[in-house]
């Protein structure tokens, strides 16, 4: 276990108990507000946002969490050490596999007399399907169920200085895989031995997530998210990597270009023209300022300047912590039409992209504007250059 940012005395835990006791006092807050007696957590970033346990996806697993009093977990038990090694909640009810899990939530209500009362459920959540919410209120007959959909969403937007800490590690892990790719990027390599260089150098540095990258080359250097494939690279190839590591369940992003062979002047011209536009958005990114506003400084002039016929997707979105089954958070996007305002705290994943180049930072808004987490040169790279 890495121990370099753990808790002393508790090197399971991510942080403090005291800053997961802020996080429940908070949203408890919340909860009064909306009128819940007794709160479900069951999407998997918020139990590890708010109790620390990060659980398997195979059988449900949740916490009961009162507005005043202990919280209750319900786990399967072979997760039961994983969730005394990173959780700060004591009270457990661990369950076997031939067990019900369903049936030990309800239970767990009635031993506590929390059955006849409002029990906010997460509507959103990924975990919670259908049937499983049938399946509760069919064995809670007495319960008041109440939507309590966005709010844990919404409270996880801004990061606390420890938070903070894993995204730069994470942002670091980005910068040195990504030229630990560069380096290995040649005419005649297989594009699997340049994913296998930045997985080395991502795991070396303590990345604990095992999808760390997406990367293509070629004719598929454009399609962003396609699996990795078997080419062989070849002079005028684009190689693209965008690193996506998680350092303690935090996860930073960056996307470079890398070019193979001689360069051709187009490509460095349009790169340059990508990477200016975006130093404008990166620069007009201050506290108060409207997401809709910051993405018109990128998409419209992408779109003038002729570097793409269309522009559908967003150019940013929310940065934090992230657990299976998402891979991104979009609880905040940049779009032509988004009504939210940026504040300090929050972290976003600003990315562009044209003509088989993309180019993206993890990005912190800090009361004097953004800052760059990603630190590594903002350049298309060409393969085999020294660096």
């Amino acid at each position: 276990m890495d121990t370099e940012n753990s808790v002393p005395g508790r090197p399971g835990l991510a942080f403090t108990p005291a800053e997961y006791q802020q996080r429940v006092s908070k949203l408890r807050q919340t909860m009064m507000q909306q009128r819940i007696d007794v709160l479900l957590i069951d999407e998997f970033e918020h139990l590890a946002y708010f109790t620390g346990h990060v659980p398997t996806a195979a059988m449900y697993q949740c916490c009961l969490l009162p507005l005043s009093g202990d919280p209750v977990m319900i786990i399967r038990s072979l997760d039961a050490g994983m969730q005394q090694e990173m959780s700060w909640v004591e009270t457990c009810v661990a369950y076997a596999d031939n067990e019900e899990p369903l049936e030990l939530v309800a239970a767990a209500l009635r031993r506590y007399r929390w059955d006849r009362l409002s029990l906010g459920v997460e509507m959103d959540s990924n975990i919670l399907l259908p049937q499983r919410l049938a399946r509760l209120k069919a064995l809670l007959p007495q319960t008041s169920f109440v939507d309590f959909s966005r709010h844990m969403w919404e409270q996880r937007l801004y990061k606390s200085p420890r938070e903070i800490d894993y995204l730069r590690r994470a942002s670091e892990i980005c910068d040195s895989a990504t030229l630990a790719g560069v380096r290995a990027s040649a005419i005649g390599v297989n594009e699997r031995d340049v994913a296998a260089a930045i997985y080395s150098s991502a795991l070396r540095s303590g990345a604990d997530n095992t999808r760390l990258l997406l990367m293509q080359s070629g004719p598929r250097s454009n399609i962003l998210h396609a699996p990795l494939g078997q080419r062989v690279l070849q002079q005028g190839d684009v190689v693209h990597i965008e690193m996506v590591p998680h350092y303690r369940c935090y996860t930073a992003r960056l996307m470079r270009p890398v070019l193979v062979g001689e360069p051709e002047p187009q490509a460095l011209e349009i790169a340059a023209r990508l990477i200016a536009l975006q130093d404008a958005q990166f620069a007009a990114m201050q506290p108060g300022v409207s997401a809709a506003e910051i993405d018109a400084i990128l998409r419209q002039q992408v779109l003038t300047e002729g570097l793409r016929d269309s522009y559908s997707n967003i150019s940013g979105y929310s940065l934090g912590l992230v657990c299976i089954p998402r891979t991104s958070d979009f609880t905040r996007v940049f779009l032509p039409d988004s009504s939210w305002t940026l504040q300090a705290g929050m972290v976003f994943h600003m990315y562009t992209s044209a003509q088989g180049l993309a180019f993206s930072e993890t990005i912190l808004i800090t009361d004097r504007g953004a800052e760059r987490l990603t630190q590594l040169e903002r350049r298309a790279f060409i393969a085999s250059e020294e660096i």
